[in-house]
């Protein structure tokens, strides 16, 4: 099929979506950390900053019995992507803490994007938490163009450039979490279990608009 130039597809929301996923070890089939952060650019609610943190994904619990939080300063716009992209992501499809997790107000983001190489970190304030990401030791930037049929919802295409990071942790109240990055399958490659998402822009192709 020939490309096109101008996809004539809808955009549904674009921006930023780094993700950190931890296991305790190499050996272990589950994860013990699911976060994704999300700095949104456009999207049919507005723009907006959140974060996702299931420290205890299998448990249906919240914050502060666990860490199972959701911080942002648009909640309409998030309810929205968590109902149609994060809860059909294969990493978070069933988990108990993402249906239980607290929702909290987001007061403030502050992005320290170090020079992409050595580390980058978000810090976001609010509802009495300080959650702190960071990435660190991140590859090369990655083109990546993802089909319907390989995509999380089945249901768009999605279009982001990616940097693996090999190294990765997330804190709460100055507290870190455990678990550490593990390598996972990604797209026919093996890659890290922890990544930088920029330009990420998921689009409806005009043969599945409603």
């Amino acid at each position: 099929m020939t490309r096109q130039s101008i996809n004539p597809g809808r955009v549904d929301w674009t921006g930023e979506n780094p993700g950190i996923y931890l296991k305790h070890s190499a050996d272990d089939e589950s994860y013990c950390l699911l976060s994704l952060f999300f700095r949104v650019a456009l999207s049919p609610y507005g723009k907006g900053h959140a974060a996702i943190v299931l420290g205890a994904p299998d448990e249906a619990k919240g914050w502060p019995q666990a860490s199972n939080f959701i911080m942002t300063d648009n909640q309409r716009m998030m309810r929205w992507i968590i109902d149609g992209w994060v809860t059909r992501m294969p990493t978070f499809v069933g988990r108990a803490g993402l249906q239980h997790m607290s929702w909290l107000n987001l007061d403030s983001v502050q992005r320290q994007p170090g020079d992409l190489k050595t580390d980058y970190r978000e810090i976001l304030r609010g509802s009495g938490v300080t959650l702190e990401m960071l990435w660190s030791n991140m590859g090369d930037p990655i083109p990546v163009e993802v089909t319907v049929e390989n995509s999380a919802t089945k249901a768009h295409e999605m279009y982001s450039v990616f940097l693996e990071a090999k190294s990765a942790a997330v804190s709460v109240n100055g507290t870190q979490l455990p678990g550490s990055v593990q390598s996972r399958q990604f797209f026919g490659r093996t890659m890290s279990t922890a990544f930088l998402a920029f330009s990420e822009t998921w689009v409806t192709p005009v043969n599945l608009q409603g």
